[in-house]
């Protein structure tokens, strides 16, 4: 009896989390029986549906409760479904149906369950030679695969069958159950097609700025030498100018006046809708909790999504499959795509590889394209069937080929621009933090690292609160030396792509995607002659030109020269506090990318002392002594940095992982989420949009509403519901 209570446990997740379905057969409950706050936080909550318009669906819809902790199952398998946890009973109208290991369950909850390729039971794991199959034909001609599997048409008088699986395979060596069985197209050309209708961000917000609507300027630009007043006589051989770039907002904020019991007016702004593949690890390890964060998470992301966004899931673990087409996130849309995501079960091992190469297929062979596409993926793991070595976690012996991992389609090294961003989430301390930095350095994506799991959904939102608010394209900066004397330098922009002409009169900056009210600064280098005459001297101008999303115009904007003065007689030279902050936050990231450099190698004493004169150095800029923010929270990250290199051990567990994200964070001056740290000080917040951050306000108010969420997520952790100011 102690074993069949141990498998009972198992199936159900050891008594974590749980989805608890409502089948269409259910009476609501009353509502006073339900609290409304808990009502509304279901991670999987759409709006209403027209359910007489629409076919049965082949899953229970989900429950308004949404995720909920399981019971050790006090009833027998035999009187309640084990999927949808409500009772069985012979001519109640509902078909059920009986496995070989003797366990019932409600026929259109097993057969959705096993369509997606799950061949053991749900209650003792038993592996089934017969399963259920619901579907207008099961016999395909050979090489024909269904275009729609989850869209299948669906009637109460189509029969099911149930067919033979194939003799099983001896996988011992792998020690994998096969996780996906159903035929998936051979080309991946059944993406729904696009509406073309605007997509609307439906945001309200208090913030006492106006946002102008019908100003052509998307980009504002500013520059800024590091001194405004130089002696003529005086030369410069590194003069640096700063290059700020700020993109429009997207959200129309009206001022309420104070006055609490005014509303904010709802804004109703266009925005370019979104193609996103999302890429997620199943392996075995990701099993109990961790799976049922990730449907969590990837619930909230379905329900943020708009209908004109389109949304593709991939599963992987030792193969990889696609679960859901390319799709538009209609109210039919998104109860496919939860059905597909509520079937996810974890097993088998880690090919990162495959899953991104799946992941690409899909973004490739799309008939249309929405302007914006991105992918995400998810790991808790190490690949172990593309990339062979350590890992990047042992100091010594060769480093592994991470470039392996990428798919050449969208792999940027061919310097032609980032097409499909790979935005890379490690999860967990067994995650290969180098691995998952490398795909998305290479593909212009950023790395996350979730510490701690409860921060999965507010990690999710932060990112897609990026990837709904895109107001340029494309963009590309341009620097021009305006004195015939001068020549440029370096550029200090990160991992953005940049280039000098041979003449070294002009320079580019390839820059990309912005998203709304997002910031850049760049840090030009020139050398400044002497003059002989003239009161002032022109440096250089900046011009900008990228693509307007939702015109698909291209835009040019120049800015002003940048000019010094140049008395014969100068007071004493004031440096810049902004030009001096930005050479912090980029001497501090070397620090960081040097530190990391050699705490691979062994030394992590050496390490800490980097980040340590880092540290001094700083303190004693001009922006440290006015107390900037941002040289103040850098310290504050260093020295989280530093902490997390206290031991080999430590720096295994968190410490890698921690300052590859910070340095994804920098590179790219876009947020990441990392580590479980709530420090206000702490740069995790620092590129953080308003559209980020009311994003974040979505899932944490969605966690805190819901009793059930939060016992899944104890601890509970935040990244922060409001940007902070850079």
């Amino acid at each position: 009896m102690g074993s069949k209570w141990r498998k009972a446990k198992l199936a159900l997740g050891l008594n974590l989390c749980v989805f608890v379905p409502r089948t269409l057969e259910d009476s609501p409950p009353p509502p006073s029986a339900v609290d409304s706050s808990e009502r509304l936080s279901d991670a999987a909550l759409l709006p209403p549906v027209d359910w007489d318009a629409c076919h049965r669906p082949m899953t229970p819809t989900p429950s308004s409760h949404g995720l909920r902790l399981s019971k050790s199952g006090s009833k027998s398998s035999k009187q309640t479904c084990s999927i949808c946890l409500t009772r069985m009973k012979q001519g109640d109208g509902q078909a059920i149906f009986t496995a070989e290991c003797s366990h019932s369950f409600h026929f259109h909850c097993i057969a959705s369950n096993v369509k997606h390729g799950n061949q053991v039971c749900p209650v003792c794991r038993a592996k089934w030679k017969e399963i259920p199959m619901q579907g207008p034909s099961l016999d395909l001609p050979p090489g024909r695969a269904p275009i729609n599997p989850i869209g299948w048409p669906q009637s109460d008088a189509l029969m099911t069958v149930v067919r033979r699986l194939p003799p099983h395979r001896d996988l011992s060596r792998r020690h994998v159950v096969p996780l996906f069985q159903a035929p998936e197209p051979v080309i991946f050309d059944d993406d729904e097609c696009l509406d073309h209708q605007p997509v609307y961000a439906d945001r309200s917000s208090g913030s006492n700025n106006v946002a102008d609507n019908n100003s052509s300027r998307t980009i504002a630009i500013k520059t800024c030498p590091e001194v405004s007043v130089a002696p003529r006589l005086k030369s410069y051989d590194n003069f640096t100018v700063l290059i700020h770039l700020k993109a429009a907002a997207t959200i129309a904020r009206q001022n309420p006046g104070g006055n609490q019991a005014t509303l904010p007016q709802l804004s109703l702004i266009p925005r370019v809708p979104v193609d996103l593949v999302t890429v997620l690890d199943i392996s075995g390890s990701m099993a109990g909790t961790k799976l049922a964060l990730l449907k969590r998470a990837m619930g909230f992301v379905i329900q943020n999504l708009g209908s004109n966004d389109r949304l593709s899931v991939i599963a992987f673990s030792s193969t990889a499959r696609r679960l859901f087409p390319l799709h538009r996130m209609t109210d039919t849309g998104r109860l496919q795509a939860l059905q597909a995501v509520n079937s996810l079960v974890a097993n088998g091992g880690t090919n990162i590889a495959e899953g991104l190469r799946k992941g690409a297929k899909v973004m490739e062979e799309r008939r249309e394209k929405n302007p914006v596409a991105s992918i995400i993926l998810l790991s808790d793991g190490q690949d172990t069937y593309t990339v062979n070595g350590s890992g990047g976690n042992q100091p010594q012996g060769p480093q592994p080929n991470y470039q392996s991992l990428l798919p050449s389609s969208i792999n940027s090294s061919d310097n032609n621009g980032f097409q499909i961003p790979v935005h890379a989430f490690g999860f967990g301390a067994d995650h290969d933090a180098s691995s998952m930095h490398s795909i998305s350095e290479n593909s212009g994506g950023t790395f996350s690292f979730i510490e701690t799991e409860a921060v999965l959904q507010d990690a999710f939102a932060q990112c897609i609160g990026g990837l709904l608010s895109v107001v340029v394209q494309e963009l590309q900066v341009g620097v021009e030396c305006v004195h015939p004397s001068l020549r440029l330098g370096s550029f200090k922009a990160g991992s953005y792509p940049t280039r000098v002409m041979v003449d070294g009169r002009r320079g580019f900056i390839d820059v990309g995607d912005l998203y709304a009210d997002e910031e850049r600064d760049f840090l030009v280098s020139v050398n400044v002659p002497a003059e002989s005459c003239g009161n002032e001297t022109s440096l250089l101008k900046v011009k900008c030109s990228y693509k307007d999303p939702l015109t698909k115009e291209m835009v040019t904007l120049e800015s002003d020269e940048v000019r010094i003065a140049r008395p014969e007689i100068a007071g004493q030279e004031v440096t810049s506090i902004e030009v001096d902050r930005q050479r912090n936050r980029l001497q501090a990231a070397e620090a960081m990318a040097l530190a990391r450099t050699t705490a691979e190698r062994g030394d992590l004493a050496g390490a800490v002392s980097i980040l340590e004169n880092c540290r001094r150095m700083l303190s004693e800029t001009v922006s440290a002594k006015a107390h900037d923010r941002l040289c103040l929270a850098l310290d504050a990250e260093l020295k989280e940095m530093q902490e997390r290199m206290a031991s080999r051990h430590v720096y295994e567990a968190s410490g890698r992982a921690y300052i590859l994200s910070g340095l994804s964070s920098h590179s790219w001056q876009r947020a990441t989420a990392r580590g479980d740290s709530t420090d206000g000080s702490s740069l995790v917040q620092s590129y953080q949009t308003p559209t980020m951050a009311e994003m974040l306000t979505r899932s944490q108010a969605m966690l805190l509403a819901s009793p059930s969420a939060q016992r899944l997520v104890h601890p509970f952790w935040s990244l922060g519901s409001q940007p902070k100011p850079r």
